[in-house]
């Protein structure tokens, strides 16, 4: 018989923004995985034959059968592709356009609003990990973080292109950084922010953060 089972490689405290995107994209495809984590302070994922078979020796890595896949980006496309619609769920827009906007939008935020990253880290919104007030490089890249929301966002929408696709739940989270630490955002992006986090794929992921700290 062949191995389809899926295996999720993350991190033990459950604090990295890639490994999220790619724990919610399974959970809204509906399908069965395991997680397994690592401790990265020790070192874990430079051990053993994980660096080797998931060449980049980063979190997340995706382990469907024998196939290893890592990038949190690619994982997305590739469990859209490998469990399309309509048998399961839709990760990204049908149409071509909207569709290769929700994946700049993944690129613009893996690549992008590094001071957010660094001075706002997810630490700040899973576990509550206390910061100090943003930098002046960190408030220009709040700046350019709203306003590139309120341009991508339509007035009224609770999603960027439509129905929800996997796009929202990056951006929510880096608008969590910000909303999590008391920084402004406009109330609407809140909104959007905080309806992309009662999705019960994204409880889901912050029961797993809750169970993490309490062990």
């Amino acid at each position: 018989m062949v191995d389809e089972r899926i295996v999720l490689w993350g991190e033990s405290r459950f604090e990295s923004p890639y490994v999220f995107s790619v724990f919610v994209a399974l959970t809204e495809k509906g399908l069965p995985f395991e997680v397994r984590t690592m401790s990265l302070q020790a070192g874990e994922h430079r051990t053993g034959d994980y660096a080797s078979r998931s060449v980049t020796g980063r979190v997340p890595a995706l382990q469907h059968g024998e196939l290893w896949l890592a990038e949190s980006s690619a994982i997305d496309e590739y469990l859209e592709d490998a469990f399309p619609p309509p048998l399961h769920p839709r990760l990204y827009p049908e149409a071509i356009v909207p569709r290769a906007r929700a994946r700049a939008v993944q690129a613009w935020l893996r690549s992008d609003l590094l001071p957010i990253r660094e001075e706002r880290p997810t630490s700040s919104v899973f576990n509550h990990a206390g910061t100090q007030p943003l930098s002046d490089k960190g408030k220009a890249a709040a700046e350019r973080l709203v306003a590139g929301c309120e341009t991508l966002l339509p007035p009224g929408a609770s999603a960027l292109f439509g129905p929800f696709c996997i796009a929202d739940a990056d951006l929510a989270l880096m608008l969590q950084r910000l909303l999590a630490n008391g920084d402004p955002v406009p109330e609407r992006l809140a909104s959007y922010a905080r309806a992309v986090w009662e999705r019960p794929s994204v409880r889901a992921w912050l029961e797993r953060v809750a169970k993490a700290r309490n062990t």
